[in-house]
């Protein structure tokens, strides 16, 4: 498996951190000790989600060793709390690439009642370019490594279990296009899955479109749930919105979703973000309808009104008109909810991800 779009690559770190090791690695690491450790490490790190000092099955010499030999990659920044301890931000700052500049990343846990979920970044920044979102404003960074991927899950996991909770969904939906970046997303797929214990159901990986990436994540072996943000249900206004729209425009990325849906039988979701007197018109509903129809009935519609950015001057649209958008779009057929911002006084709802980065301010349409 290769890139599908073409953007900096990971280059070498200096040492692996703790979660950049597979369970061979691991294996050789341990080279010495008795083979049953290889088993008690792994379960420690991934079903019990310790840190190795509170790993009490080891010996303390062993659990110094690794605490010394494999630190963390994320260094916490800032924690921060909305929705009555409902929606946790986290802040990290992760190291550069051989010796390069340190950059910062965030992940966001979101605890429901029925469910905790983990919205997980990819890249450090995004090369897409989607001019109303905060991440695509501060553009592209780096690629993230596996193990930067699952050591957020793991520590946003680590916060949930100290309030008695328990992650049951991952959504790759954080910073950056994953589908840029699929090998080491795929990677960290496995692990949440075979490791961590999350079932690929309970998993799903957006994109802006990248229709290569879609065709690849169609070959791979397990069902996870696909989500792509579509935004505009036309080329010309979503070459606008979305530019990778120019290269993989409408028809190409649904019939993609129709293989997707072939081969896995999982649902597909669309993302819509709501904004004022741009994609909230009858006629958007109407243009949106029939793209859904041609997925039916596998297709579903998520609309999320706009979240403010610093860098994006135009206003969301509407509660009111998001449901009645919602009504339109039901009544044409199609599938569809309105999605609940959480954390927009913390900017960690959707498209305002930034890291604290600056961003350019876009002009109004």
């Amino acid at each position: 498996m290769t890139d599908t779009v073409d953007v900096t690559p990971v280059e070498s770190a200096s040492g692996p951190t703790r979660y950049d090791l597979t369970r061979a690695e691991f294996g050789a690491l341990l080279d010495g000790e008795p083979r049953y450790r290889l088993d008690q490490v792994w379960s420690g790190l991934y079903e019990q989600l310790a840190d190795p000092a509170d790993i009490t099955n080891l010996p303390k010499k062993l659990r110094q060793r690794l605490d010394d030999e494999l630190p963390l990659a994320l260094e916490l920044v800032t924690e921060s709390v909305s929705d009555a301890g409902d929606t946790v931000k986290f802040l990290w700052e992760i190291g550069g690439r051989s010796g390069g500049e340190r950059s910062r990343i965030e992940t966001v846990l979101m605890l429901y009642p029925d469910r905790a979920t983990v919205c997980v970044s990819s890249q450090a920044g995004c090369a897409m370019g989607c001019g109303f979102c905060a991440t695509g404003q501060a553009g592209f960074t780096r690629h993230l490594t596996t193990g930067e991927i699952v050591e957020q899950v793991v520590r946003a996991s680590q916060t949930a279990k100290a309030s008695g909770r328990r992650v049951s969904n991952i959504v790759f939906m954080g910073m950056g296009e994953p589908m840029a970046n699929l090998d080491r997303v795929w990677g960290a797929t496995e692990r949440i899955h075979g490791d961590i214990g999350l079932s690929a159901r309970h998993i799903t990986i957006s994109t802006v479109g990248v229709v290569p990436g879609i065709r690849a994540l169609k070959d791979l072996p397990l069902p996870v749930n696909l989500a792509v943000s579509l935004h505009a249900a036309n080329d010309a206004l979503r070459n606008e919105m979305v530019p990778i729209n120019k290269r993989y425009p409408i028809d190409d990325l649904l019939d993609a979703c129709a293989d997707y849906l072939e081969v896995k039988n999982r649902r597909v979701s669309f993302e819509w973000a709501m904004i004022d007197g741009v994609n909230d018109r009858d006629s958007d509903a109407r243009e949106l309808a029939e793209l859904c129809w041609k997925l039916r009935p596998s297709a579903h519609v998520n609309l999320i009104p706009l979240n403010p950015t610093p860098g994006y001057p135009t206003k969301g649209t509407a509660l009111k008109k998001v449901y009645a958008f919602r009504d339109r779009l039901e009544e044409l057929g199609a599938n569809a909810t309105v999605r609940r911002n959480r954390g927009t006084d913390i900017d960690a709802a959707c498209g305002q991800l930034a890291a604290g980065q600056p961003v350019t301010l876009s002009k109004k349409r």
